[in-house]
């Protein structure tokens, strides 16, 4: 078992001066829309998130879908875990699952695409349906590890938990683990919401001195809404991970 970090002076200095923000958002690709966009709309709406649909894509809220194409090929063995206001909301999720003729994980349900989901209720109360938590299989712990510490202070998020088998990152609204696994998870985008510019810059160039990918530089989206400022580099396993300042 590994033991848990202790930040460093630096560390302290960069997150006083970059406070902890949250996960913005979560993207999944489906190979096939309308097939996923039915299981998230039967579970998610008995927890409290409603759908909201737009052009290529459908979106309950911080999580939303959109179509798998060649070039962005569908989200596989990721695990999401959405809050529930109660036990017996949880319960209702995963009824509602089975009743569909979903396929049943133990606790948990399975997508279209073989994707773990499963309804929370725990102690830290969050709008109901947000997101909980991911857990992201990846090919090399230490490698995935290195590069999430690197890029934690201007995303929010700091290491709670080290052992040989996972890794597990919290912020202000959730967490994110990184296990150990012969598959890795495929094609998830993952964003960290920003305050200042400054920080989407920050957490660019941190990203790319831990030897993430460049899949972006900071600017201006106007494509997403006016005052969209992000910033977007894969990681080790060629995940899409974004910091975003929504300036609004």
């Amino acid at each position: 078992m590994g033991t848990e970090s202790q930040p460093c002076a630096d560390t302290v200095r960069i997150a006083a001066e970059y406070p902890a923000r949250v996960i913005d958002h979560v993207d999944i690709r489906a190979s096939d829309l309308g097939a996923s966009e039915r299981f998230y709309d039967t579970v998610l709406p008995v927890i409290g998130r409603q759908r909201l649909s737009a052009e290529g894509y459908v979106e309950w809220g911080d999580f939303a879908l959109h179509a798998a194409t060649d070039d962005s090929p569908a989200t596989r063995r990721l695990h999401i875990g959405f809050y529930a206001a109660t036990r017996e909301f949880v319960d209702a999720f995963h009824h509602a699952g089975t009743e569909a003729g979903y396929r049943d994980d133990g606790d948990f349900l399975l997508d279209p695409d073989g994707n773990s989901v499963e309804a929370v209720n725990n102690t830290q109360a969050r709008k109901p349906g947000a997101i909980d938590h991911l857990w992201i299989r990846v090919a090399d712990l230490a490698a995935a590890k290195r590069f999430y510490e690197n890029v934690a202070p201007y995303a929010g998020i700091r290491l709670e938990d080290d052992t040989l088998e996972r890794v597990q990152f919290v912020c202000e609204n959730g967490s994110f683990s990184l296990l150990a696994g012969e598959a890795p998870s495929e094609n998830i985008h993952m964003a960290f919401g920003a305050s200042e510019n400054a920080t989407v810059d920050a957490f660019h160039r941190a990203a790319i001195e831990a030897g993430g990918r460049d899949n972006g530089a900071p600017g201006e989206r106007p494509i997403y809404h006016a005052g969209y400022y992000g910033a977007f580099v894969l990681d080790p396993d060629g995940n899409n991970i974004e910091a975003v300042n929504h300036n609004g």
